[in-house]
């Protein structure tokens, strides 16, 4: 059975009705025109993960329906949100593991992260111990993989993971390209940590981002920049960067692509948004910024990307204190509310909803503010 609940034919009335909820939602505070972006119908999700489903002798891909989890899984032969680099691998895959009857035994998921680049990654996890035999029949499937998908693949890496074991056969991140203002900008993303899982629509916010940033001058400091996303191509944008955040491996990915993309004028923090607001404010040093002349940078915006709990009270007062807010939510309620706050002594100069995930009820948000004269 396929993910019949998927209806290209359907996107857009589905993409209308998410608008008009975004409109009524955001009414009271008066939006400047909102600028949508949609997403593309088929084949967007650079990652999917699905449990595995063992009936008889074989194993198959299974979802469970959206918004009951009371229902019997749905088996399935396809998965057309997916990447098509994705997409090309699951059977395949799925017809080797069947093959292989310790290589199935006690999988209970399989997960995928792909990249525009052709790059897939796949972990395999389990409910069992993995023994040196495992591996062994491990690299044989990555190997089989590779020489049968080579016409749709460019490279594949498989990892292999149960309690307390992670086997890493090759690599654990898969390289990702994502055009911005006419340039090319190189990102490593890895296994089991945030990255933006629609690409097309993730390019799309960081053109966003930068064509905002052009109208501003000054140093630029982020918060949650994770692996450095939309801290790259916006530092084409300010003299200095400084960036935060609190993954230990999204701050290595970041340190990372920086080097990659040779961005010099970034500097980067590992401190969560609650620290750094007590840094700001002088309340108590960090021997993390000991390195960091904070107060040599000019600082004129901030850039945040908080989690769905939106701005916690401390970063709301201390992004009041800058000119200029970007502010990408995950969360349209909890940046209602922020945004209720912000009003108070910013306004409102652009604000657009990007359509991330289509066919649920989520919408992704962009808004600058900047301060009342």
């Amino acid at each position: 059975m396929s993910s019949d609940f998927i209806r290209p034919s359907q996107y857009q009335a589905e993409l209308n009705v998410k608008l008009q909820a975004m409109e009524q939602l955001f009414a009271p505070l008066h939006l400047p025109e909102i600028n949508l972006f949609p997403s593309a119908p088929t084949h967007y999700r650079m990652r999917a993960e699905f449990k595995i489903w063992h009936q008889g002798d074989e194993c198959f891909y299974a979802m469970q329906p959206p918004g009951d989890k009371s229902a019997p899984p749905i088996l399935m032969s396809e998965f057309p949100v997916a990447s098509e680099t994705i997409n090309f691998a699951m059977p395949v895959l799925l017809q080797l593991l069947n093959q292989s009857p310790l290589l199935k035994r006690k999988l209970f998921q399989v997960e995928f992260l792909s990249s525009t680049t052709k790059e897939l990654l796949i972990t395999l996890i389990y409910h069992r111990p993995l023994t040196d035999e495992w591996q062994q029949q491990a690299v044989a499937l990555q190997d089989n993989l590779q020489q049968r998908l080579a016409g749709n693949l460019a490279k594949l890496d498989i990892i292999g993971r149960s309690r307390k074991q992670r086997i890493i056969l090759g690599r654990d991140f898969v390289n990702e390209t994502l055009e911005v203002d006419g340039k090319a900008h190189y990102y490593q993303q890895v296994e089991n940590s945030f990255t933006q899982p629609n690409a097309g629509v993730c390019q799309t916010m960081l053109q966003w981002a930068v064509d905002c940033a052009k109208q501003l001058t000054g140093d630029l400091l982020e918060l949650y920049c994770g692996n450095g996303n939309f801290t790259i191509p916006l530092s084409y944008q300010f003299e200095r960067v400084l960036a935060t955040e609190i993954s230990k491996t999204s701050v290595a990915s970041a340190l990372h692509n920086i080097a990659v993309n040779q961005r010099t004028n970034i500097d980067i923090a590992r401190l969560s948004s609650e620290e750094f607001s007590q840094a700001y404010q002088g309340v108590r040093p960090f021997r993390r910024l000991a390195n960091i002349d904070l107060p040599g940078f000019n600082f004129s915006t901030i850039f945040v990307d908080p989690p769905r709990a939106g701005l916690d009270e401390q970063t709301l007062a201390l992004a009041g204190q800058f000119k200029n807010i970007l502010y990408i939510s995950c969360n349209p309620y909890t940046l209602q509310q922020n945004l209720i706050a912000l009003q108070e002594s910013h306004e409102i100069k652009a604000f657009a909803l990007f359509d991330q995930f289509p066919y649920t009820d989520h919408m992704e948000c962009g808004v600058w503010l900047k301060a009342r004269e």
